[in-house]
């Protein structure tokens, strides 16, 4: 006699009467059921979720989905393995926890993934023996550790996101260098105030990016309007000037916390620098003023490429943010954010970087900076066909540069012919005095030149 079936509302029933909170994904990754357990474990967020996908990513501001996310499984359930990961949506009081889960997918009859259900709070030794590295252990079968360690990588980039007061591209200040560390402390200081802010930073390197992110902190801090006018200095005429200064000054937006961002003020011209700085200081306004610039306009100053009192006005907080190359130790952190970042705007989930793609992403001198790295992330994301990208998926640029930076090219060695036939010479005569034994009248008739010919040429060569 067969086993009477189970309808999905009764397994529904018995679902719920688990403590443990528990979730089941669809092979799309789209939230289906949460158990009653769950639902108290998040709060009134619950009745939003069903329907939502939980891509791996650790976003907030992607598309609705952020919260989503926060419950996502790692890459490697999709391909059939049962994994142990961290989610930490927010709770109920907003504080975020987080819990180890026991994700185990559900294959169709075709092999293809059916379902995925997820079991919260999964104690820590059944984590390990679902583990398959523990398995192996067990089974005597010694794997090599993976020299990067994605989830790692996901959850130290989830934590700074959540932590961060920042959004919009603020994202973009995670690492654990000094340089960093004290950018975030300035970013923190010049959006909770209202006054002028210089980023200095190469091209590519996030300064709009975090000009928008003081911007939109400064705006949510006051709950008011926010007005962003972003203005590119290399392309900025007089009379565009002007214009400009009437929409400033107009008495509808005065009040409001608008930001005038001044775009490579550094390539503005001679003259537009005059009118601009006359129109600072004659029309008063509630605009904060912030400013990119490649190097600080205090030293274009000294150099007489910049007005001081222009430099001055627009240099009350000074943010330097390094180049790409200067602060390599936060590549594998950054490539994994752009990973997610490609997640969550596409269907196809990687779990991010292989070590062997990442020492070619290191070998590579990154003139683009960060710019240029999310490009060739997303692009190789796009290429990808396995859980991570690997060095195969990066594009053929990197690996050129990386032969090139290995067999630099040989540089011709300039022959000076005086210098050299000076060498030559010096050693004759030198030659020529040890065979007479310091007579120079001597050594002047082995070299067959007159014997004041042979000391004039001795003292110039210096051998007198």
């Amino acid at each position: 006699m067969s086993a009477p079936r189970i309808s999905f509302a009764a397994l529904g029933r018995l679902f719920n009467l688990a403590e443990q909170p528990i979730y089941v994904l669809d092979g799309e990754l789209t939230i289906v059921f949460l158990n009653q357990a769950c639902r108290d474990w998040i709060g009134d967020p619950a009745d939003g979720l069903f329907g939502q996908r939980c891509a791996y990513h650790s976003r907030t501001d992607a598309g609705g989905d952020g919260f989503a996310a926060a419950l996502c499984p790692p890459p490697a359930v999709l391909s059939g393995e049962t994994a142990v990961g961290t989610v930490a949506p927010p709770g109920v009081d907003g504080a975020t926890t987080e819990r180890r889960t026991l994700f185990t997918p559900v294959p169709s009859g075709d092999g293809s993934l059916l379902a995925i259900v997820a079991v919260v709070d999964f104690d820590d030794m059944d984590a390990s023996a679902a583990d398959p590295r523990w398995l192996a252990h067990r089974a005597g079968i010694e794997v090599a550790a993976d020299p990067v360690d994605t989830a790692v990588l996901h959850d130290r980039i989830r934590r700074f996101r959540q932590e961060a007061a920042l959004r919009y591209g603020a994202d973009r200040l995670i690492g654990e260098g000094p340089a960093m560390r004290l950018a975030r402390q300035q970013v923190a200081l010049a959006a909770s105030s209202r006054c002028g802010v210089l980023l200095v930073g190469p091209p590519g390197s996030g300064r709009q990016h975090l000009a928008a992110a003081i911007h939109y902190a400064s705006a949510q801090s006051s709950n008011a309007a926010a007005v962003y006018l972003p203005l590119d200095c290399a392309l900025l005429a007089g009379d565009l000037l002007e214009a400009v200064g009437e929409i400033v000054a107009r008495p509808a937006v005065r009040d409001q916390p608008g930001t005038l961002l001044l775009h490579r003020i550094d390539e503005l011209p001679a003259e537009v620098q005059v009118q601009l700085h006359d129109l600072l200081t004659r029309r008063p306004s509630a605009w904060r003023l912030v400013a990119t610039a490649s190097e600080p306009l205090g030293e274009l100053a000294r150099r007489g490429k910049f007005r001081d009192d222009l430099a001055s006005l627009l240099s009350t907080v000074t943010i330097q943010l390094p180049s790409l190359a200067d602060r390599r130790e936060d590549l594998p952190l950054l490539a994994q954010l752009f990973v997610e970042d490609a997640n969550a705007a596409g269907a196809k989930q990687l779990a991010g970087v292989s070590a062997a793609a990442l020492e070619r992403l290191d070998a590579y001198a990154w003139p683009g900076n960060l710019d240029e790295l999310a490009q060739v992330v997303a692009e190789a994301h796009g290429r990808a066909a396995g859980p991570k990208i690997e060095a195969a998926d990066l594009p053929d640029r990197l690996l050129l540069a990386a032969q090139a930076a290995a067999h630099p090219r040989r540089v011709d060695e300039t022959i000076v012919l005086d210098e050299y036939l000076g060498h030559v010479e010096r050693e004759l005569i030198r030659r020529a005095l040890a065979r007479s034994k310091g007579n120079k009248a001597r050594a002047a008739r082995l070299l067959g030149v007159t014997r004041p010919r042979l000391y004039r040429r001795m003292v110039q060569l210096g051998l007198e």
